[in-house]
């Protein structure tokens, strides 16, 4: 069987590098070794190549690169064969000639050899061995060392020959991957596999940034068509010519509609046949007169090109004719970039039509498709609805998340030799600009797109001013300014009198009715630890900023008093520490006696908090008594901050993680465990990251780094799901996890908190690494033509503001 028959996947990556937004260059922490490093070795083919198996196994050593320090390797044995050589980007470590029995035992031999290799992880693919299949048994049975071999087709109703060779070659590994149920099944039902042996990781898939589908159409010259597309190497095994031949009818109802194929000729097609498949696909199209209405993108197309593709598409069409095609990258990516789809029966297909909405039609029923793609054109409302499902139960198998699921496998077959520890990020701020507008950021999002009907709140503007002027101080990025003022005018346009600030404000900039039926302290609290902050750096910005945050907080801080919310109160012990006001320290002293006595009623030998149950936010209780502490020098707060601290930690963290107070149910005096599961919200987890920095700040204990990175480490999968929780490549956040999914909105609150959480991991970076520090961190400012350009704005600023 031939490698295209089983996986018609094409992606070529962007000149093999990953794609970037707007991003702050940042070093990640990473830790030296003087030992070799461990290597995980990966044998398969690989980009130049142009196949599925080479594609995969790109983003799969990509995404896991990406994700984990930089403490082990990872290298390519890459195969190849007597008719087709490379020239590879990155020189592989090993190269096997799969036409010479002798080079499958010669690289087994320089596998053993090397002390740095720990383990291999083998793509494998029927064919791919053209008819040496056995030669990947000598092979694997004469390293010595533990393997985890991936199949990517497994074949239903083996003969004896292939059961015998999928059975010796699970002999030889210690681990067997497949990526759907289906799979599994078949391997311990109709192979008699041990069920142990064999583990389900999905086929990966991209995290992509939402675009407008109507100006990619007009990107691409599609403007006002109604897109149907394919894509993948072309062979006769996509059954091309069934979407053709449904064409006709489709065209009477929908004249604009054009079918997109989006794909070279499969190399290994093209060197049996030549092109006459594609020929007689064209001959079929003119003969039917559908010139106008198919179009072919015959090149190898790059990820990014492919991605926007994918998102400009109406529906995508999957009309494979193999039924035992185990699985299809180019289906994986469909659903993941919210197409909905209509597709043949695969078992990939079959496994997910349950989780996912997808139109099955039968293999080559040109009229099943016609009547499919119809009702779907017909209804707007039903493709944007799939779209948003489809995107949903794919998050799981992002890649990201495909790496840790790889990466738990391996340290569990060699676990002296790897401990994969998350690196950092790139600070991006590319999200926030997505959901701010000239007034201020937006509250909600529907996925990755701002939700403007959702209005804003004071809440989430006093957050981003906050997490802006952090962001500023440290990085001194020119564009901080311009959001700084866009969020501090917010904040000045939601006090209605002085001394009281609304929090809710509808797009249309009016004040909702939400604003008298809530307690609005929380908001006023939040709103005077963001200006505390901002007048804290006042030596950065320009005077009129400062001028118009100086007089808010003059307005504010004389009707503090009645304020007795537990959260408000600590919002302001910070707000009024952060002012540096020696008249102010009466008030934080005020404050902190407030909460002193609320510990003092509720504490006893078990409990030592300020309330009968952990709740929400709880990480800035804390946090706000350390700073009474450092204004006032009364040690009963210190106490009651080190003994509060210490048992939140008890309480929220096991021996590896992180555990977040679920809002799903408080954990209270009675209950005293903290099990309950769902209901996490990344806004606790920037609270605790964030005490625990001013933590080590004010006692220099590295016992607080560990737990600041293990409660980061929860935003990028160390959580009960193991799945990232910030989209790297939106730059936004999710809005939390619940007990078995993620909820895939990306709205303000949980943005901004990543963002707080993201700037106190590199706070503690740069504090724990002083001498090392980047040039492009170490300075304020970045050059003299960023010095330029600033002085410019802080000039413009303050001229308005004259004016």
């Amino acid at each position: 069987m031939n490698n295209e028959q089983l996986f018609d996947r094409e992606i070529i990556p962007d000149s093999f590098t990953t794609i970037q937004e707007y991003t702050h260059p940042v070093t990640p922490m990473e830790e030296y070794h003087t030992s070799i490093k461990p290597e995980i070795l990966v044998v398969s083919s690989f980009p130049p190549r142009t196949c599925g198996l080479a594609s995969y196994t790109f983003d799969l050593v990509s995404s896991i690169e990406e994700c984990y320090e930089n403490n082990f390797n990872i290298s390519i044995c890459a195969l190849q064969s007597d008719l087709h050589e490379f020239q590879y980007h990155v020189p592989p470590k090993f190269i096997l000639n799969v036409n010479s029995k002798n080079s499958f035992v010669k690289t087994a031999f320089a596998i053993n050899k090397d002390p740095s290799i720990k383990i291999i992880v083998v793509q494998h693919e029927f064919g791919l061995f053209h008819s040496k299949d056995q030669s990947i048994v000598s092979l694997l049975s004469n390293i010595t060392k533990p393997i985890v071999i991936v199949f990517h087709t497994v074949l239903p109703k083996p003969n004896m020959r292939l059961l015998l060779e999928v059975q010796e070659i699970a002999k030889c590994v210690q681990q067997i991957v497949v990526m759907t149920n289906i799979s599994k099944s078949i391997l311990i039902d109709e192979y008699f596999l041990p069920e142990n042996q064999v583990s389900i990781i999905e086929h990966g898939t991209h995290l992509i940034t939402p675009k407008s589908k109507e100006q990619l159409k007009t990107l691409y010259h599609l403007r006002n068509k109604r897109v149907l597309m394919t894509f993948g190497l072309v062979s006769s095994n996509k059954g091309l010519e069934t979407t053709i031949d449904s064409l006709p009818d489709v065209v009477k109802f929908f004249p604009d509609a054009v079918f997109l194929i989006v794909g070279k000729t499969h190399p290994n097609v093209v060197a049996l046949e030549g092109e006459h498949y594609r020929e007689m696909l064209e001959k079929k199209i003119k003969l039917k007169g559908l010139e106008e209405n198919v179009v072919f993108v015959n090149e190898f197309v790059e990820l990014s090109k492919l991605l926007d593709y994918l998102q400009l598409a109406d529906i995508y069409l999957f009309t494979s004719v193999d039924p035992n095609q185990a699985v299809s990258g180019t289906f994986a990516y469909a659903v993941s970039c919210g197409c909905p789809i209509i597709s043949t029966p695969i078992p990939h297909v079959k496994e997910f039509k349950d989780s996912i909405n997808v139109s099955i039609v039968d293999f080559r029923s040109s009229s099943q498709l016609t009547k499919a793609i119809i009702n779907l054109l017909e209804n707007d409302e039903l493709r944007e609805n799939i779209s948003t499902n489809n995107l949903i139960k794919m998050a799981p198998s992002a890649w990201p998340n495909i790496a840790i699921k790889y990466t738990k496998i391996i340290e569990k077959l060699v676990p002296e030799a790897f401990h994969f520890a998350f690196k950092l990020p790139p600070i991006s701020l590319s999200h926030l600009i997505r959901l701010t507008t000239n007034y201020g950021i937006i509250q909600f999002s529907k996925i990755a797109t701002p939700d403007l009907k959702s209005g804003y709140t004071l809440d989430d503007n006093a957050r981003a001013l906050l997490a802006v002027c952090q962001h500023y101080e440290l990085l001194g990025q020119t564009h901080d300014l311009s959001l700084i003022r866009t969020y501090l005018m917010f904040i000045k346009d939601c006090m209605i009198r002085p001394g009281l600030l609304f929090n809710y404000i509808n797009y249309e900039r009016e004040f909702s009715f939400q604003n008298i039926s809530e307690n609005l302290e929380d908001s006023m609290g939040r709103a005077v630890w963001s200006l505390g902050y901002l007048v804290s750096i006042k030596n950065h910005l320009p005077n009129a900023l400062v001028k118009i945050a100086s007089d808010l907080l003059d307005s504010l801080n004389t009707h503090l008093d009645d304020v007795h919310s537990t959260r408000a109160m600590a919002f302001i012990i910070k707000g009024l520490y952060y002012q540096n006001n020696p008249v102010l320290d009466e008030k934080i002293e005020m404050f902190a006696n407030r909460l002193k006595q609320m510990y003092i009623h509720e504490s006893d030998s078990d409990w030592h908090w300020y309330e009968s149950a952990l709740t929400y936010g709880n990480g800035v209780l804390p946090e706000a008594m350390l700073c009474a502490y450092a204004r006032t020098n009364d040690i009963t707060f210190k106490v009651i901050a080190e003994e509060s601290l210490e048992f939140l930690i008890s309480k929220t963290f096991t021996s590896s993680r992180l555990k977040v107070i679920s809002n799903k149910g408080w954990l209270d005096k009675n209950r005293r465990s903290n099990i309950s599961l769902g209901g996490e919200q990344p806004i606790d987890v920037a609270y605790t990251v964030m005490a625990l920095e001013k933590f080590y700040h004010d006692t220099g204990k590295s016992e607080f780094v560990t737990k600041a990175k293990m409660a980061f480490d929860w935003f990028l999968g160390n959580n009960h799901l193991g799945q990232v929780v910030y989209n790297h490549r939106t730059g936004g956040c999710y809005d939390g996890i619940e007990a078995k999914s993620i909820n895939l909105n990306q709205g303000a609150e949980s943005t901004v908190a990543y963002l707080l959480a993201r700037l106190a991991m590199e706070r503690l970076y740069l504090n724990q690494n002083w001498d090392s520090i980047p040039a492009e961190l170490s300075s304020t400012y970045i050059n003299e033509e960023g010095n330029t350009i600033e002085r410019q704005l802080i000039a413009s600023i303050d001229a308005d503001y004259n004016d």
